[in-house]
């Protein structure tokens, strides 16, 4: 039996951070488990072809430490997967993390016991472990989604999940493959497995709307002039919405004519990045402006993609641009170019069955050397739902969360004490620039940390009220947005079976999330149930 002061659940952005403040800070006795092998999270499952960052290097970082900061050189705008990796082992080497950690051990179960104030948990490794303090850190893209069809489990090639990624290379190179789904990660797979397959196969059911990357190396000017401007940033970022360097304009697409408006549409087209939604201020406001960016990005496909039939399939929106995640790609609309290249409208073609050599759809019977399900996670509760909390009363959170996620500012859940959530459902999350989230909650949690242990105070938890409260702004922020006017987005949860079809992450931006969670701090706690 181990016996700890705070456990941390996941090794990645959040968990190594966390261990930080909890260990070094705190002086608390803190361990951190993992189900990996290694460090990284969502940086070291997510290893698929083509995986990178969307959001530019010099903000998707640590801003805690100018010389963790400084002593770190990006080499690209959007690094790679395995430069994101090299940089959190540089974290984690920099801080001495290492022996706080636990690979390869998957939490099965955590109960709190009531009697004792104290978690318990089990790993699959039939560890168990026991804390005052248990902190998720599990993220809210963990819990791959293979959509359940027909034969799978006959199928005798290889498939592979993009957030379940080997880590030995897969060879391609000469077969026919299988992509489905187009989303973040289908966008980046594609272009590169199509240089390397005999022929492509991609199978879309909704198609989202892409901006170029434009991906390039960094040049030393740049590099010296962000390392220069750290503090700048550093203010810059929390500042922003979303958490990046660019924020809204006050500037409406309707203060100019036409061929003013395409002027600035080209301009960030051409220049790349999430910033092209920031063209102007009412873009992800108003239904009527966001038609204008729309169409423009339509006729940008329809001018890249030169197939007719392939380019209606990919600009067939059911949705405003950004009501579900906006995406970057790097010549994603360019390999529907490619004579090896074939596209499936799932809508009109859908999937029947998988068979034992490939996918049977309404119209046509394909064989496949391998499968790739580029379809995305049971985002934001699922992560949470998969290490079966049971808290106070022997409420399970599974039958808590039935109808819906019920937190206080995606923190923290009633019933369940003690229990800290980063990056919860009911926080900003997915709808940022990840990192400076993390970096918000984590010292927003070390900070009730200290509270309670200054105070003396044994146990922390959300009150019902607080958290119903919380919920119903959430619902009128989403309401009075664009995001409910997407059909289908896994934001609302549409993306899996029989799960509750609500607005997850709160959709007000980060300084005014962090406003409202420095309040909540200075009033110390009094929205919460402190003993």
């Amino acid at each position: 039996m181990i016996n700890l002061d705070v456990i941390i659940i996941g090794a990645g952005f959040s968990g190594l951070y966390q261990l930080h403040k909890c260990r070094d800070e705190l002086n608390l006795k803190t361990l951190v488990v993992e189900e990996g092998s290694d460090l990284g999270g969502t940086w070291y499952w997510n290893r698929y072809p083509g995986a990178r960052c969307d959001s530019e290097s010099h903000t998707y970082g640590y801003t805690f430490s100018e010389k963790i900061y400084k002593n770190w050189k990006w080499k690209e705008k959007y690094p790679k997967q395995s430069t994101i990796l090299k940089y959190l082992k540089y974290v984690e080497k920099k801080l001495g993390l290492k022996k706080d950690l636990l690979f390869n051990n998957k939490i099965i179960s955590a109960k709190y016991l009531e009697n004792k104030n104290l978690w318990k948990l089990k790993t699959d490794k039939n560890k168990e472990l026991f804390c005052t303090y248990l902190i998720s850190a599990v993220g809210s893209l963990s819990v791959a989604n293979i959509p359940k069809i027909k034969g799978l489990n006959k199928y005798e090639g290889n498939y592979y999940h993009s957030g379940r990624w080997p880590k030995k290379k897969v060879n391609f190179k000469n077969q026919t493959i299988a992509q489905i789904g187009t989303g973040s990660s289908g966008i980046q797979i594609a272009p590169v497995i199509s240089k390397l397959a005999r022929k492509l196969v991609i199978f879309q059911r909704n198609p989202n709307y892409s901006i170029p990357a434009r991906n390039k190396k960094l040049t030393k000017k740049f590099i010296n002039s962000y390392l220069k401007n750290y503090q700048k940033i550093k203010k810059l970022i929390k500042k922003t919405p979303g958490g990046h360097t660019f924020n809204f304009p006050t500037r409406s697409v309707f203060d100019f004519n036409k061929i003013e408006r395409d002027k600035i549409f080209e301009k960030a087209w051409s220049k790349g990045s999430l910033s092209f939604r920031a063209c102007f201020g009412d873009i992800t406001k108003n239904l009527k402006a966001n038609k204008t960016a729309s169409n423009f990005i339509r006729k940008k496909i329809l001018k890249i993609v030169k197939d007719k039939k392939k380019a209606k399939i990919l600009t067939n929106f059911d949705h405003p641009f950004t009501s579900r995640r906006p995406t970057l790609n790097t010549d994603y609309y360019e390999t529907f170019n490619r004579k090896n290249v074939e596209l499936i409208d799932l809508k009109k073609n859908p999937i029947v069955k998988i068979t034992k050599n490939g996918i049977k759809t309404k119209k046509n019977l394909f064989k496949f050397d391998k499968i790739i399900f580029a379809t995305g996670f049971d985002a934001l509760t699922g992560p949470l739902l998969s290490l079966n909390l049971v808290g106070k009363k022997q409420i399970k959170l599974k039958n808590f969360w039935s109808k819906a996620p019920k937190s206080y500012l995606g923190l923290m859940i009633p019933n369940f004490p003690n229990l800290f959530i980063i990056q919860g459902p009911g926080s900003p999350s997915v709808l940022t620039n990840v990192p400076v989230q993390i970096e918000q909650h984590i010292e927003w949690i070390t900070n009730c940390l200290n509270f309670l242990k200054s105070n003396k105070k044994k146990s922390i938890e959300a009150s019902i009220n607080s958290a119903k409260n919380w919920s119903s702004e959430i619902k009128k922020l989403a309401d009075a947005s664009l995001f409910m006017k997407a059909k289908s987005s896994w934001y609302k949860g549409d993306n899996i079976s029989g799960k509750p079809k609500v607005f997850i992450p709160y959709p007000g931006g980060l300084p005014r999330y962090r406003n409202i969670c420095n309040k909540v701090e200075k009033n110390q706690y009094k929205e919460f149930l402190i003993k």
